[in-house]
């Protein structure tokens, strides 16, 4: 194996001027970004500059380093596949104080995981590139063009948010610093998430509407209780390395679920749709899925698609179950069974049963208000079941009446689908033995 010294830089600055404006803290926080990278020695190929819009985004083209240029508010999340895909990569952002708003949730969000990346936030305390407009760290009573009469919110604390959200290293400071370059340099050295607010000025608009300098930046940092230094240095499980262990200790296991068997023998000869109308929260989905599991189990190719609103546990929940000795390419059918399990379910089941044949099956529960069809019809009567069923055991009870009354598969293989249930699974055998009797009763002893 060939090895490869890799001379340190004495700058990773390429020859390029910077373009910003005389007096702009841009061109001393990427100086001391340049020390940074040189008191490392990392191999420039080890380094990606990941930038967004504004003019902090222009600045990962003057180094000789690898790059990455995105969407306003996105570069922290670009980083962090970056840094996910090669842990072995040092990535730096570079973004605005504009960009900690618009991008505010990956900011946390990186923060909460851990992921180490070093992020370096240039804070002009507005968006300098676009005219001068309030950014989320304007400061109260600050003049921008979009606070003429001076700005009503509190800024963003950048510092305190990455910290208590569980950023390993927040700190703050100005393009002022001499100490700048050794912070940054630290940052990226410890493990885990770092970032560093730098507050600097922007002479095109904020120092020129609010006649800011230097002084007043540092006693404005004063007055908000955002002093300069550490918000956060600890040290704690950085995401990377700790998905990879995970992964490394999960290696050689199953990826794939694992098939259903097919066991058993299904006498139906074409697709077959039942449609499942009950309650939310009454365990209809899931029975349309044993009944599923069931099916392949049988040789039967099955799909199922479901229907409840967003309240979950209130109002109605549809399941509609199709099983095909051929594959399934479209759930769209014709319902062959429409089944109404619950009152909640009626409205639905009423617009499925109008859409059944002449040879369709209409079944209901007795009790349940009545639906207009054209198809035969059979009431099941839990009185019949032989034991008491809750409100959670009809729909599994329906579903065992309808493999009973069409002989859509062997009932033994509903048995096996939910006996692999984590719980409850004695008593749903109870609840199929039940269904399957209210089904031969109904239909008069003639199955």
């Amino acid at each position: 194996m060939t090895s490869v010294t890799v001379t340190p830089l004495g700058s990773f600055r390429n020859e390029r001027s910077y373009p910003f404006c005389p007096g702009c803290g841009h061109g001393p926080i990427l100086d001391a970004l340049d020390r940074a990278l040189t008191i490392r020695k990392i191999d420039p190929d080890k380094v990606v500059i990941v930038s967004d819009i504004g003019c902090s985004g222009l600045s990962d083209q003057y180094f000789a380093t690898s790059a990455f240029h995105g969407l306003h508010g996105r570069s922290i999340t670009y980083a962090s596949g970056i840094k996910l895909a090669d842990p072995g990569l040092e990535v730096v952002v570079i973004m605005g104080d504009g960009g900690t708003g618009i991008g505010g949730a990956h900011l946390i969000n990186a923060a909460r995981r851990n992921v180490g990346i070093t992020v370096i936030v240039m804070n002009n305390l507005n968006f300098g590139m676009t005219g001068g407009q309030h950014s989320t760290t304007t400061p109260q009573g600050a003049i921008t063009s979009t606070t003429p009469g001076g700005n009503l919110e509190r800024p963003l604390d950048i510092c305190g948010t990455a910290a208590v959200n569980g950023a390993a290293y927040a700190y703050r400071g100005t393009s002022f610093d001499d100490d700048l370059g050794d912070r940054i340099a630290e940052a990226m050295g410890h493990p885990g998430f770092a970032i560093l607010d730098i507050w600097e000025l922007c002479s095109a608009y904020y120092v020129r509407t609010n006649r800011f300098s230097r002084k007043g930046m540092e006693e404005t940092m004063e007055e908000l209780g955002l002093p300069r230094g550490f918000a956060a240095r600890r040290d704690t499980p950085e995401y990377s390395a700790a998905y990879r262990a995970a992964a490394a200790a999960d290696a050689g296991s199953p990826r794939r679920p694992a098939g259903i068997p097919v066991a058993h023998r299904s006498n139906l000869t074409r697709r077959t749709a039942v449609v499942l109308a009950g309650a939310a929260g009454g365990r209809v989905l899931s029975a349309a899925r044993s009944a599923a599991q069931a099916g392949i189990a049988s040789g039967l190719w099955a799909a199922q698609r479901d229907d409840y609103p967003v309240t979950v546990k209130t109002g109605h929940s549809v399941a509609t179950l199709v099983l095909d000795p051929e594959p399934i390419d479209d759930v769209t059918t014709i319902p062959d069974v429409v089944v109404l399990v619950a009152p909640e379910g009626r409205a639905r089941a009423a617009r499925e049963a109008a859409r059944l044949g002449a040879d369709g099956l209409f079944v209901t529960v007795a009790g349940l208000p009545s639906v207009e069809h054209h198809a035969a019809m059979v009431t099941l009567d839990p009185a019949d079941a032989g034991m008491l069923l809750a409100k959670g055991d009809m729909a599994l009870a329906c579903v065992a009446a309808v493999v009973t009354l069409r002989d859509l598969f062997p009932l033994r293989a509903l048995h096996e689908a939910v006996a692999a249930a984590p719980k409850g699974a004695e008593r749903m055998h109870e609840v199929i033995e039940a269904g399957a009797a209210m089904a031969a009763i109904a239909a008069g002893g003639s199955l």
